[in-house]
């Protein structure tokens, strides 16, 4: 059993916020108690202890500790020294931009830059292969153009001032207002 059942009371939002958190991250492959952790972090006061976490949250102790090793190799959550006290702390970081940039770095990293080498082995082997058809061919190749055009989008993303990224995203909002319903194809 890796659950303690006894743990510290939060306010009612705090903890909808944890549960949601843990499931949003579980639906896109991130274990619950990651994304819970971070949840817990992220709303939190002051920096805690791993103690502090397993207590709050009612997770075994290993289970914070591996939770915080992935946490902190995604750059989500920090280390911070508190005087008088040799425990390690831990803090999120709380500027949602920052927190977005960091999981679309991993993500990209972890998800689209094997992706685009796979694409391009599989567009290059076909090329060679007189057994693929035209039309698998032609699928990979539009595969391949699509998230090559997804790289380079993230690429530019990454450039762009805070301040002109938020005015693009609600430039955004507005031109898709005029655009006319359906889709395109």
């Amino acid at each position: 059993m890796t659950e303690i059942t006894a743990k510290k009371k939060l306010p009612a939002a705090v903890e909808r916020f944890i549960l949601h958190w843990g499931d949003m991250g579980d639906e896109w492959g991130v274990n619950r108690s990651v994304s819970q952790i971070h949840g817990l972090l992220y709303l939190a006061e002051a920096p805690m202890t791993a103690e502090d976490i397993a207590d709050t949250l009612g997770m075994a102790r290993s289970n914070v500790s591996n939770s915080i090793k992935e946490l902190l190799s995604w750059g989500l959550i920090r280390r911070v020294p508190i005087l008088g006290d040799r425990r390690d702390h831990f803090e999120a970081e709380t500027d949602i931009w920052e927190v977005a940039a960091k999981i679309a770095a991993g993500r990209k990293e972890r998800e689209i830059d094997p992706a685009l080498a796979a694409l391009r082995a599989c567009v290059s082997d076909a090329a060679d292969d007189p057994a693929i058809s035209p039309l698998a061919s032609k699928r990979l190749k539009e595969m391949l153009t699509f998230t090559e055009l997804v790289d380079r989008w993230y690429t530019q993303m990454l450039n762009v001032p805070r301040p002109r990224l938020v005015a693009l995203i609600k430039l955004g909002e507005k031109i898709v207002s005029f655009l006319p319903t359906g889709r395109a194809k």
